[in-house]
């Protein structure tokens, strides 16, 4: 018979203002990043560093953060996680070159990775009726939502008067006032597992993981000869053998392995990568396209983008209700073909003219995308048993932080290789700068503040034609991506009823 925790619902409370800065965080960059790219002078290629370092170094400190908080204490590690986050956002905010930004980054992802799979864990082992746990993922996913919506809005708004260090100071007084409470909320005595962490898989597993998804990051964007990335990539994989070798060996692995056998994981897993990787790629697409080509301030272009982030806030509660009532394989297959038509119309719809559609169609990309996160997160945590809440909660953020990772470089290089075939440079641009501008629009505009007029207005407007270009391949490449991914999760859900999740 479960227990009922009387304060659960403070302990959900305390948990939700954890996660917040780490989402913020993830979505007030991209707003900054043509500001950015200015001030620092940073490539194409040291921009999708800046971004996605942190997703993808987090990817890789999950799982092995997600077992030491289940070894020493979930509360240690959340409170240790919120310091190093604060600290990380101050040494960021003064980065002068973007080598320490990305080194910046990195820190802010080892504070990440302690917050984010005791956020989840902390939720499984608290909520054990069906019915409150999926009302308290929804609100979970709410308050992710909630946290994008504002990045945008908060990044604008700083960069509208302060330097664009700003967006990642704002992390400190939020860190001051959320460590505190969270220290006072949480249960100082918590059940921890037997046995020691052991580094050496932790090492293992995160070496793969970051050889595998950069050697393939390399091999797409054609950043280094290929033969050296293969090599990485095939070094990536290796590691990754070894690791899964010793966790079937081993009587306390560091990782259930067999959990990858539950359909409703599994799909829930596939569902996160998909679903993030979209949402990041398609918000850092706006973001620039707002600014660059329609010459928006940040400020004016966190307010565009407020209603797909304002629609994801309510897509948590709706996943919520709409799973109950329709089953999770409906919702989930749904949810993601709504989202593929909404990314259909969005590439072919004018953004200088956004009317009531823009807006119409981001609330509705939202909103769908929001309620397939949601469902994947109940269909994983309605797969566990409380006591391996932490593991299933380090594979779900693992999912988030890889699709984040992962959507951004993809889009980045996809976005860069289109553009780069499409503009048609002015014929007097020197080579050099020729071949500096063919990279990405930031570069191109990057180029243009060196020259005279009318060599400056020709490049930047043959710059916003390719991007406009560049805008309707990509986003009717990724519906297409998510149509397809809406008919596998729904195949995948075959043997599923409206209640059932294992």
């Amino acid at each position: 018979m479960s227990t009922v925790i009387p304060r659960r619902w403070l302990i959900l409370l305390a948990v939700m203002l954890a996660f917040l800065p780490v989402v913020i965080d993830m979505t007030i960059l991209h707003i900054a990043v043509p500001s950015l790219t200015l001030a620092l002078g940073a490539s194409a290629t040291e921009v999708l560093w800046i971004i996605d370092i942190y997703p993808l170094l987090m990817a890789g400190l999950l799982v092995p953060m997600g077992t030491l908080a289940d070894r020493v204490g979930t509360r240690r590690v959340l409170l240790t996680g919120l310091v190093v986050f604060g600290i990380a956002s101050l040494l960021a905010a003064i980065a002068s070159t973007p080598v320490l930004l990305i080194a910046a980054r990195m820190m802010l992802a080892l504070g990440g990775s302690m917050i984010m799979p005791c956020v989840l864990g902390i939720i499984r082992r608290t909520f054990e009726d069906h019915g409150e746990r999926a009302l308290a993922l929804g609100l979970w996913g709410t308050v992710g939502a909630a946290g994008s919506a504002l990045g945008p809005l908060i990044g604008g708004a700083l960069l509208e008067h302060f330097w664009w260090g700003s967006v990642f100071l704002i992390n400190v007084p939020i860190m001051l006032v959320v460590t505190p409470l969270v220290c006072v909320l949480l249960p100082r005595m918590e059940a921890t597992s037997p046995g020691t962490w052991a580094l050496g898989q932790a090492l293992v597993l995160i070496a793969g993981i970051l050889a595998l998804v950069y050697g393939i990051k390399a091999a797409i964007g054609a950043a280094h000869p290929l033969g050296m990335s293969v090599m990485v990539t095939v070094g990536g994989i290796a590691l990754l053998s070894v690791f899964v070798r010793l966790q079937l060996r081993l009587p306390a692995p560091m990782l259930d392995l067999t959990l990858f056998s539950r359909p409703a994981i599994l799909a829930g897993i596939v569902m996160a990568v998909f679903a993030t990787a979209s949402l990041a790629g398609v918000e850092l697409t706006l973001a620039q396209e707002l600014q660059y080509v329609l010459g928006k301030t940040p400020l004016q272009a966190g307010v565009f983008m407020i209603p797909i982030m304002a629609a994801a806030a309510i897509g948590g509660p709706v996943a919520g209700y709409v799973v109950t009532l329709g089953g999770l394989r409906l919702v989930a297959g749904t949810s993601l073909a709504l989202s593929a038509v909404a990314l259909a119309f969005l590439a072919l719809t004018d953004l200088h003219k956004p009317g009531y559609i823009v807006p119409a169609l981001l609330a509705l990309l939202g909103l769908t995308l929001s309620i397939g996160l949601t469902a994947s997160s109940i269909a994983i945590m309605g797969a566990v048993e409380a006591s391996e809440g932490g593991a299933a909660g380090s594979l779900e953020a693992t999912a988030y932080e890889l699709g984040t990772g992962l959507g951004i470089t993809l889009f980045g290089v996809f976005m860069s290789y289109v553009f780069s075939r499409t503009i048609s440079l002015p014929v007097d641009l020197a080579a050099p700068l020729a071949e500096r501008a063919a990279l990405s629009t930031g570069d191109s505009h990057f180029v243009a503040q060196g020259l005279a007029e009318p060599g400056s207005i020709a490049l930047i407007r043959a710059a916003n034609e390719a991007f406009l270009a560049t805008h309707t391949v990509l986003l009717l490449t990724s519906s297409a991506v998510m149509g397809v991914l809406g008919v596998t999760v729904f195949v995948m859900l075959s043997g599923f009823g409206r209640r059932d999740t294992r």
